[in-house]
């Protein structure tokens, strides 16, 4: 099985995350902006119990493309999840822990792709691959 690049791994987890049901998911284009990672995926849940479905639902569908990730915190509370697959970093929150960290305003400096229209975004600093 051939490796997931980065935009791969973005795609399928977003895609999760909508079977899912998430709210308001963003991806954020965060190379040249952190060296940590490619893509910060963020996305919320209306209860803790939906959250953990998002997090279980990325982590299963990354998983049948044999994608582990290097580490999940918050798992338990499920106000933030946060997973850790390298070059895709996925924020699972609930409502309230969302706007208290507002991390879309944290890294306002990263390019905001907004997934949820479906749109192909092109260009060599943007996402090939439509989601549907």
């Amino acid at each position: 099985m051939p490796a997931m690049s980065a935009q791969e791994k973005a795609v399928v987890s977003t895609q999760a995350a909508a079977d899912r049901k998430a709210l308001d998911l963003v991806l954020l284009d965060m190379r040249g902006v952190s060296s940590i990672t490619d893509y910060f995926l963020i996305c919320s849940g209306g209860s803790n119990r939906q959250v953990q479905a998002i997090a279980d639902a990325i982590d299963e569908q990354l998983g049948k493309h044999g994608i582990a990730s290097l580490g999940v915190e918050g798992y338990r509370e499920a106000r933030w999840i946060l997973m850790d697959y390298g070059d895709v970093i996925v924020h699972v929150f609930s409502q309230d822990r969302r706007e208290f960290y507002d991390l879309e305003h944290l890294w306002a400096n990263a390019p905001k792709i907004d997934l949820t229209r479906g749109e192909r975004l092109s260009g060599p600093e943007r996402m090939e691959e439509d989601i549907r």
